[in-house]
């Protein structure tokens, strides 16, 4: 599929607090990329099947929230921001980003949030046991699949860096001849 677009996909994914939507926000300023922001299509096209009380958050249709943004990223362009990557079809997919924090560092961040105590917990065992760095080797190919430390706002500012210079490759290796 990526022979069609004229821009790549991405996926930035990670725990919540590892800074997906700076980076994405940031990329998408750069490059002219569109930035799709899953939880606000959850809320905004009502992907969702409700409220979930205990850990603060929409319980998710997939089926609705693929649809919702299909014909988005069948056109290319889009850095999909979200704590998970295995719900979309690898076919869409160019590039994956898992962006990883020492756990002092998630613990602050989503303190900051004031995430309840048992989020809080679930997001930093989580991020200890490498769930979404190894969801994302398990529902792509393996050179796609990139880890990047967001410990920093230098670190953030070097990922962004060499983001943009793997969407410029990908652009000239993918340009029709």
């Amino acid at each position: 599929m990526s022979g069609e677009r004229k821009s790549p996909n991405i996926i930035i994914t990670g725990t919540p607090g590892v800074g997906k939507t700076t980076h994405c926000e940031s990329l998408a300023q750069r490059l002219g990329l569109r930035h799709i922001s899953v939880n606000e299509v959850v809320k905004d096209k009502e992907c969702h099947e409700g409220w979930d009380e205990e850990l603060t958050c929409w319980i998710v249709d997939e089926d609705k929230l693929l649809d919702a943004i299909e014909d988005d990223v069948e056109q290319g362009g889009c850095i999909l921001d979200w704590h998970a990557c295995d719900v979309f079809p690898q076919r869409w997919i160019d590039l994956v980003v898992v962006l990883r924090v020492d756990s002092t560092t998630l613990y602050d961040r989503l303190k900051a949030r004031n995430y309840p105590e048992v989020k809080l917990q679930e997001n930093l065992d989580s991020e200890i046991m490498e769930v979404l760095l190894q969801e994302a080797h398990d529902s792509y190919d393996s050179e796609i699949v990139i880890e990047l430390t967001s410990n920093t706002s230098d670190e953030m500012e070097s990922n962004i860096d060499r983001i943009e210079a793997w969407v410029k490759q990908w652009k000239l290796d993918n340009q029709e001849v």
